[in-house]
C-alpha cells in the first residue's frame, strides 16, 4: 500500500493550498517565459504583468506556459510582480471544484 493509500485509509485530511485574496494575491496564468527568471503572466484583474520568479523556484518547480500560479503584485509597479505559488493538476481540480478559476476562464475565452 502506497503512502497516499494509507493516509486516505486514515482519513487525513489534505493539505492547504494558498488561495487567492483577490486584493494582495492573484490567480494568473503564465503566458510567456522571458529568462532571467521573467514571465509574463495574464492575471484574474484583466491585466498582464511582468513577474519575478523566486529563487527557491527555479530547480525544484519548473514553470511552463500555461501554468497557474498565485502572484503578488508589488505594491509600488503594479505592472510587476513576483511569483509566489504554482498550483499543480490535483490543486488545480480543488480551485476548479471550489469555483475559483471562473473567472480566468471568463477572461481568456
Amino acid at each position: 500500500m502506497s503512502k497516499e493509500k494509507d493516509a486516505d485509509a486514515r482519513g487525513e485530511e489534505e493539505a492547504e493550498i494558498p488561495l487567492p485574496d483577490g486584493q494582495t494575491t492573484l490567480l494568473c496564468v503564465i503566458q510567456q517565459l522571458l529568462g532571467f527568471d521573467r514571465a509574463r503572466v495574464f492575471c484574474s484583474d484583466g491585466k498582464v504583468r511582468l513577474c519575478r520568479i523566486p529563487g527557491k523556484f527555479k530547480k525544484r518547480m519548473w514553470m511552463r506556459v500555461g501554468d497557474v500560479v498565485l502572484v503578488a503584485p508589488w505594491d509600488f509597479q503594479p505592472d510587476r510582480g513576483d511569483i509566489l505559488y504554482r498550483y499543480t493538476s490535483t490543486e488545480l481540480q480543488r480551485l476548479e471544484r471550489r469555483g475559483l478559476l471562473k473567472e480566468l476562464h471568463e477572461l481568456l475565452g
